[in-house]
C-alpha cells in the first residue's frame, strides 16, 4: 500500500468517525465518503499531499464541515433528555414497587414464607432484594425512555441498548457499592450513604449515555 493510499484511508476513517459521531445514517455517510475518496485520489493524483485539500490541519472539522454543505440528515443525541427521562422513569417504577410491595406485604410474606428449619445465606438473600431492586429501576427507565421519547430519532434502539447495557452496569455498581460500604463496616454516615449512592447513580448514567451513543454512532 502507497503511503498516499494509506493516507486517503486515514483522512477517510477519521471523517467516518466524525460523521457517525453526528450520528448521520450509514448510506449518507457512504455516499459522503465516496465523493471525498474520489476528491482526495483525484488530488493524488495531481500530485497533491490529500491533506492539502481539507484546508484545515482537523480532519473532523473538514467532516463536519461537507456534511453540512451536503444537507444530510443527522440524529441528535439528546442524552440530557434521554438521562433525565430515563432516570425519572427508574425513580417513579421504585415509588410504584414500594407502594406495591407496602400494599401487599401480607400477602408476600405469605407466599414466601419459609419454614424455621430453611437457613437462606446472607448473600442469597441480599442478591434477591438488590436484583428485584435493579430490575424495576431498569424496568422503569427503558419503558419510560421508549414510551416518553417514542418519537426521538432512534429511540427504540437505544431502549433495546439500554436493556443491554444497563443490568451489567448496575449490577457492577451494587457490587462496587456494596465492596465500599463492607471496607468502612457498613457505617450510617451521610458521606458513605452519599457515596454508595453515588456510584450506583453514575454507572446508570454512563450506561444510558453510553446506549444512546451506541445507537446514534450505528445509525443505519
Amino acid at each position: 500500500m502507497s503511503t498516499s493510499t494509506s493516507a486517503v484511508d486515514t483522512l477517510l476513517a477519521a471523517a467516518d468517525q466524525e460523521w457517525r459521531g453526528l450520528g448521520i445514517h450509514r448510506r449518507d455517510r457512504e455516499a459522503l465518503a465516496a465523493d471525498l475518496r474520489a476528491e482526495l485520489e483525484a488530488a493524488v493524483a495531481d500530485g497533491l499531499d490529500p491533506a492539502e485539500l481539507l484546508g484545515t490541519t482537523d480532519p473532523g472539522e473538514f467532516a463536519v464541515r461537507i456534511a453540512e454543505e451536503a444537507g444530510v440528515q443527522r440524529v441528535p443525541p439528546r442524552y440530557g433528555q434521554i438521562v433525565s427521562v430515563a432516570s425519572a422513569g427508574a425513580v417513579l417504577a421504585l415509588v410504584v414497587g414500594y407502594v406495591l410491595v407496602n400494599g401487599l406485604h401480607e400477602v408476600i410474606v405469605a407466599a414466601f414464607d419459609l419454614p424455621r428449619s430453611v437457613h437462606v445465606p446472607v448473600w442469597l438473600a441480599a442478591g434477591v432484594f438488590y436484583g428485584g431492586v435493579a430490575a424495576v429501576v431498569i424496568a422503569g427507565a427503558v419503558l419510560a425512555v421508549r414510551v416518553a421519547l417514542r418519537d426521538a430519532p432512534r429511540i427504540r434502539h437505544t431502549a433495546a441498548r439500554m436493556t443491554l447495557l444497563l443490568p451489567p452496569a448496575v449490577a457492577a455498581a451494587i457490587v462496587a457499592a456494596v465492596g465500599f460500604g463492607s471496607a468502612l463496616d457498613f457505617p450510617f454516615s451521610p458521606l458513605a450513604i452519599g457515596t454508595e449512592a453515588a456510584i450506583l447513580l453514575v454507572a446508570f448514567v454512563a450506561a444510558t449515555a453510553l446506549a444512546r451513543r451506541w445507537s446514534v454512532t450505528a445509525a443505519g
